[in-house]
């Protein structure tokens, strides 16, 4: 295999990926804010971060990788002040901020399961750091940071090149934050928020400082550290991190262990997710979410592999009739591998887990084009193109053939050879008919078909139509019907 090139967002530019730890790939993912549900353009990033932890895996490193649980600390906005995100759904739903945490976190990672995405090593809950937070707070407070009536807040200019993240400073400093008494700088951000005089929160610690909270920005400074070390080698997260968030994390991590130190050798951030429609945002009502697509009649991994169809630097368009182009794609590959094993079962040989000895040209130059491709900075959009040649190939062995696309398959996290037909055959929230009543019609209507009885056959075919199911005589997928409600 040849390198592994990975663009850098702090350098702006394809670098290859060199280990801190020899043999060790150690990685930190920023998670969710637990107090709503995550919509799908949020879960790019946890796709992003799988796929790069698959192909650093597939590039033989042995992966310690860490998603953090932030249930404490993140305001509604990237302001200094105001309300913790948790705190305002809690009193929202009027129910303790504990229970609020524990759902979402719960809804958080069933959409991770729905997607294939692999658990990490680490699930870091930030409400359990708190006591290392104060104490990383304490060892920089007296060179970096100021106490206010709001909190304790860190100068970045004590720090070298801060904002070179971002490369979007300005004179004026950062335009999303807003401004506090007292700040020395307009980019000077909180590392502890005091709780003002004459309230109570739910969460709130006693610290030299006086009862608070831990800012967002420090959670992830601390949890990295304790579970990864400085420094590690990649920091991933959304491309809105970039401005703010990772920034005041690098600051954090400089003043800790010195000037050259950024925390992490990589910085990385996918694009966003954009839906023309408005429904991205989560104070939209029925926002976009993975149970939606569910409910709506679509597998979760067509969204996977819609994903996967743009690169993770690319911004990517959401649309129900993307989705359903991505949907017709992964039931093309679900035959495809049905197929092969059909003809693998036929032909008796024996099971093959890896690709080893003498393999068919082909098969060995197909998978050489899809390492080549996941090796250029996560090329998914190529690597696909590759497991379909695989799929399409003939007269190769059908048992390493069968092999070579479980190699790529775990890179890509499709699923594809555990998915099956009736896997894909999700039932619309709203569907009025069973998968056993449909099968028990299409069966029927076979019998009335062969004894040309096309009346009573017609008959049954409108009856499914009325139900919102769709018979799909001659469909070249060789799918029997689909549910379209």
């Amino acid at each position: 295999m040849s390198e592994l090139k990975l663009f850098n967002s702090l350098t702006r530019q394809l670098e290859t990926f060199t280990p801190v730890h020899a043999g060790e790939a150690r990685v930190y993912t920023c998670g969710p804010t637990v107090y709503n549900y995550p919509h799908i353009g949020n879960m790019r990033a946890y796709v992003f971060a799988d796929t790069l932890g698959r192909v650093l895996s597939y590039k033989g490193y042995k992966l310690t990788h860490v998603i953090n649980i932030t249930d404490v600390g993140h305001l509604t906005d990237d302001a200094d002040a105001g309300e913790d995100k948790m705190e305002k759904m809690a009193a929202e739903k009027a129910q303790s901020i504990w229970d609020i945490a524990r759902h979402y976190t719960e809804a958080y990672w069933a959409d991770i399961k729905a997607l294939n995405i692999r658990q990490p090593a680490h699930w870091s809950i930030a409400t359990d750091y708190v006591p290392a937070m104060i104490a990383y707070a304490t060892s920089i407070a007296d060179k970096h940071c100021y106490e206010l009536d709001s909190g304790l807040y860190f100068d970045t200019s004590t720090v070298a090149h801060y904002g070179a993240l971002a490369r979007a400073k300005t004179e004026d400093g950062e335009g999303r934050i807003e401004q506090v008494d007292g700040k020395r700088n307009a980019a000077d951000f909180a590392i502890w928020r005091k709780t003002p005089k004459g309230e109570t929160r739910q969460m709130e610690w006693d610290s030299p400082w006086g009862k608070g909270a831990p800012g967002w920005h420090l959670e992830c400074s601390v949890m990295s550290e304790a579970l990864l070390g400085l420094p590690f080698d990649i920091h991933t997260g959304g491309i809105d991190h970039r401005e703010i968030h990772h920034p005041n994390e690098i600051a954090q991590n400089q003043a800790r262990c010195g000037s050259d130190h950024s925390g992490a050798h990589f910085w990385m951030h996918n694009n966003f997710l954009i839906e023309r429609s408005g429904k991205m945002s989560k104070s939209s009502g029925e926002f976009l979410r993975v149970q939606l697509l569910i409910d709506k009649g679509f597998h979760p991994l067509a969204y996977r592999l819609m994903c996967l169809q743009a690169h993770y630097r690319s911004e990517l368009e959401f649309s129900w009739e993307g989705l359903q182009a991505a949907f017709v794609r992964l039931k093309r590959m679900v035959m495809g591998v049905s197929n092969l094993k059909v003809r693998h079962a036929e032909l008796a040989s024996p099971p093959v887990t890896d690709v080893q000895g003498d393999v068919a040209p082909a098969i060995v130059a197909t998978l050489r084009d899809f390492g080549a491709a996941v090796e250029d900075d996560l090329n998914t959009a190529i690597a696909l193109t590759s497991l379909e040649t695989l799929l399409g190939q003939k007269k190769v062995d059908v048992a390493q053939q069968l092999a070579a696309i479980a190699e790529m398959d775990a890179v890509l996290g499709i699923n594809l050879m555990a998915l099956s037909r009736t896997d894909l055959r999700t039932r619309p929230k709203n569907a009025i008919i069973t998968e056993d009543e449909i099968e028990t019609a299409l069966a029927a209507r076979k019998e009335a078909r062969a004894a040309k009885d096309f009346a009573k056959s017609d008959i049954i075919r409108d009856d499914l139509i009325a139900k919102g199911v769709e018979v799909m005589d001659g469909d070249p997928l060789g799918w029997d019907w689909r549910l379209d409600v």
